[in-house]
């Protein structure tokens, strides 16, 4: 799933100093660290959602990380509406491909919890 990619990609930008330098010279604003919700920032969500998005695509690309730009910016995008309250924690999930529910249909509770807390540290800095 390429939104996974996404995801890995920005992770990526809290592990190394060069690519997180890069990045911010190529976005021109934040800190270069995309790596969760909290450590995006209005500036670098706008610059990643508007013109340097196939800038940030294609540096990503070259660095092993293959998506499109429709996917960068539904990515942020949700990053953007869940970090405001306007999308629900399943609905986020659901979105850039966190398993919510398991077999026919019927939630796994304490698998889904389970997953809530890893996505919450991993990918919103809770």
């Amino acid at each position: 799933m390429a939104t996974a990619t996404v995801l890995q990609f920005m992770q990526k930008t809290a592990e190394d100093e060069a690519l997180r330098q890069q990045l911010e010279k190529l976005l021109g604003v934040g800190d270069g660290n995309i790596s969760s919700e909290a450590d995006l920032d209005p500036a670098e969500s706008e610059a990643l959602k508007g013109e340097r998005a196939p800038v940030v695509a294609e540096f990503a690309a070259l660095n092993g990380y293959d998506f499109s730009v429709d996917e960068l910016v539904t990515v942020v995008d949700a990053f953007q509406k869940h970090q405001a309250g306007e999308m629900a924690d399943d609905a986020f999930a659901s979105l850039i491909g966190m398993p919510v529910t398991v077999g026919g249909g019927q939630q796994d509770l304490a698998g889904a919890a389970k997953v809530k807390r890893w996505f919450m540290r991993t990918y919103l800095g809770y």
